[in-house]
Order: structure tokens, then C-alpha cells, then sequence
């Protein structure tokens, strides 16, 4: 029987919820705001399922495998402005759906909570592009509704983080051919009370209901991407980006970020998912094309089956090929867990008493130099020397 005696040991990938046969486990929030699985004791027959689908109780040894690697950015124009660097996963996706396929992915609903919901149709492939900085919820029924599409014989991506794809490949015990995995390179996994906080402080400063958010948009420009909120009456005009907005700064700092993530098993270069996606910022060191700041895609292909595929929608990109090492070097976020924040466990008992106003001010405050630096920020932008102050800033301080 599944038991969560350390929260570092649960990803909260909903496995165990979905192999259960008796339908006894069910995902609870935590005064954190993370989902755990609870077990309905009087119901449960010790059949063990759950711990033998628990990716972190089976964790499997990854060696190392022939990979190829791209880095691309897609021709289709409101794609690729949409997303939140090339555009790889939607011509991935179009792939798919293409040939009578299903697509699932993570979109923000009207309550602003991230989810997993399944398209077959290329027109709502726009719901999963841009990143979600916030853990979404996968739900047992989720994991199931895959391997029904699976055992029908329909073609399946599904998209997630590392630990999402290896719950997934636990709970169906087997590879299939017809399905295909996109995982991206993952920072951490944030709070979703403590998203729901910022919620709370932007419908306070904005004075107005927040319809939805961007967490990367490219108002300014790919490599000054900005957090966007969108209202009726602001009609989006909301762009701050990591050094002002609330949100993204407590992200960064890793104060709210989930147990598991401080202890990654999947944080390897070597994955069980076809394809591995996540920011090239630095495009210019392999592409003066790609180098445009509208963004682009480092794309990690694992598998034969990945390769096959993008062969078939290469023609969707401008690309070039580079090496798997030249690929990964630098992607701190593929090897090294976060480490979290110190005042992490105050804050979060902070969370649970204060507004999303007392919260945010208490712990990310508007300072001078917060101001100085989005001061800096967009004079370098409006002079059109953003990029070059940044790569200066990149080579004197070896940070990003």
C-alpha cells in the first residue's frame, strides 16, 4: 500500500491513483498546496499495485544511449509567437493529430489551474502552448484515458515533466509503439496555493478578475520573455519580467517549490521520453539564423521512433543539427536538483495565514533594485541593445 512518510518521496505523478483496481486512493492537497495520494484503508485489499508503479520507489538506472539533437525554431509565424521558445512540441503534436491521433497536454482553465486534458484537433493545440510555472494536476483518470486511446490502437503523445512521463511509462508496464512522450527540461515544480496567491494579489493590484496569465511571453522579445496577466480592463497590457514580477521571482528563488524537486531521480540526460524539449537562449552559437530573438527549441531525440518523427515534420522548422553534448551543455536544470530556499518552510506557513498581497510584500517587496534593475532592463530594451548587455552580463558572470 502506497504511504507517504517524506514528501520528497512523491512526485505526485497519480500512478498509484490510476492502477488501483479498487479505486481507494485519491489525491488530497497538502497545507502546501501539492497533491498526495491518500488511501481509503477500508477499501484497500494490499494488492500492492501502487508501490510497484511508483516511479521514485522503482527507480531504473539510465545509461547512456545514441541520442541526436536539433535546435529549431518553427516557420509558422503565430506559432512560434505564441510558444514559449520554437514551437517544437506543436509540430510534434500537429504530427500526431495528423495521423488520427490524441495530444495530451497541460492547459491553464478559466479557474487558472493547470490540468492535463487530451485535443484532437490541430486548431486547440494553441491551449498548451506557453509554459505553465505551476505543477499541474494529471488525475488518475488521466493515465487511464491514455491507455484506453493506447489499446484502441490510436497514435498518443503525451507531454509532461520527467517524473509525469515515468509515472505514465510505470502505470502502463509496457512500451508501445503508438505512443509518443515529450518531456521538457524542468526547473522545479511551484505551489499551486501559492500560485492561486498571486492570483489573489494581481485581482488586488490590477483591481479587475484575471482572465488568464502567461508565464513566458514574448512582448518584449524572446530572451526578455515577461510574465503577461490579462484582464478585461488592462486588455493584457501586464508584462514584468523575473526581476519585477511577484511571481516569477519567488519561482526563481525555489521557496515554493515541491519536496521531490529538491531530490529529482529523473534529472539525467538519458531519459525513458522520445523527445526532451527545453529554451535555447544562446541559439546564436549554433545558428546566426535562429539568433533572432523570437525564440528556439533544443530538441533531444532518444529514441528511433523519436527520430522517425522528426524527419517527418523537419520540414516545419528552420533547424540545424548539433551534437547531443554541445546540446546539453550548460542545462544545469537536466543534471542538478534545486536546492530550497532557507525560509522556505516559513513562508509556506506564512501562505497559510496571510493574504496574496501581505504574502508577496512581505517576501518580494518592490525595493530600489528591483526597480534599478527593470529600470536597466528596459532601457537596454528600448535602445535595441537587450541581447548584447545580456550576452556581456552572461560571458562577466557565468549566470544566465
Amino acid at each position: 500500500m502506497i504511504e507517504v512518510t517524506e514528501k520528497q518521496n512523491c512526485c505526485g505523478c497519480t500512478a498509484c491513483v490510476a492502477v488501483c483496481p479498487k479505486n481507494c486512493i485519491e489525491m488530497k492537497e497538502d497545507m502546501e498546496g501539492f497533491l498526495y495520494p491518500e488511501v481509503d484503508q477500508s477499501s484497500c485489499i494490499h494488492c500492492n499495485a501502487c508501490d510497484r508503479v511508483c516511479p521514485i520507489l522503482n527507480v531504473k538506472e539510465r545509461k547512456p544511449f545514441e541520442q541526436s539533437a536539433y535546435i529549431v525554431q518553427n516557420k509558422d509565424v503565430e506559432v512560434l509567437r505564441e510558444s514559449t521558445a520554437g514551437g517544437a512540441f506543436t509540430a510534434i503534436a500537429k504530427y500526431v493529430i495528423h495521423n488520427s491521433g490524441v495530444v495530451f497536454g497541460v492547459e491553464l482553465n478559466k479557474n487558472l489551474e493547470a490540468h492535463h486534458i487530451y485535443v484532437e484537433d490541430v486548431t486547440e493545440l494553441k491551449r498548451f502552448r506557453n509554459s505553465k510555472y505551476v505543477q499541474s494536476s494529471v488525475g488518475g483518470g488521466t493515465l487511464r484515458k491514455v491507455k484506453f486511446f493506447l489499446e484502441q490502437g490510436k497514435t498518443v503523445c503525451f507531454s509532461g515533466t520527467p517524473c509525469q512521463i515515468e509515472g505514465l511509462k510505470c502505470y502502463l508496464k509496457k512500451d508501445y509503439e503508438n505512443l509518443i512522450t515529450v518531456d521538457v527540461v524542468c526547473r522545479a515544480v511551484p505551489s499551486p496555493l501559492i500560485f492561486r496567491k498571486y492570483v489573489e494579489l494581481q485581482k488586488q493590484e490590477l483591481e479587475d478578475d484575471i482572465k488568464t496569465v502567461r508565464f513566458r511571453d514574448k512582448y518584449y522579445g524572446y530572451k526578455y520573455s515577461t510574465m503577461n496577466v490579462v484582464t478585461d480592463r488592462n486588455h493584457g497590457n501586464y508584462h514584468q519580467g523575473v526581476e519585477s514580477d511577484p511571481w516569477l521571482r519567488a519561482f526563481f528563488s525555489n521557496i515554493c517549490d515541491r519536496p521531490s524537486c529538491h531530490n529529482c531521480h529523473f534529472r539525467n540526460q538519458y531519459r525513458v521520453s522520445d523527445f526532451t524539449i527545453w529554451d535555447c537562449f544562446h541559439a546564436g552559437r549554433f545558428s546566426k539564423e535562429l539568433d533572432n530573438d523570437k525564440g528556439a527549441t533544443r530538441v533531444l531525440v532518444h529514441t528511433d521512433k523519436g527520430r522517425r518523427i522528426f524527419e517527418a515534420i523537419k520540414d516545419d522548422f528552420s533547424y540545424v543539427e548539433v551534437k547531443p553534448e554541445e546540446a546539453v551543455a550548460g542545462a544545469k536544470e537536466m543534471q542538478e536538483s534545486v536546492k530550497p530556499h532557507e525560509q522556505r518552510q516559513v513562508f509556506f506557513e506564512d501562505a497559510n495565514k496571510l493574504s496574496g498581497s501581505q504574502l508577496f510584500y512581505k517576501y518580494f517587496p518592490s525595493t530600489f533594485r528591483v526597480k534599478a534593475e527593470h529600470f536597466v532592463r528596459m532601457a537596454c530594451y528600448k535602445m535595441g541593445i537587450y541581447s548584447l548587455a545580456k550576452k556581456v552580463f552572461v560571458r562577466l558572470t557565468k549566470k544566465y
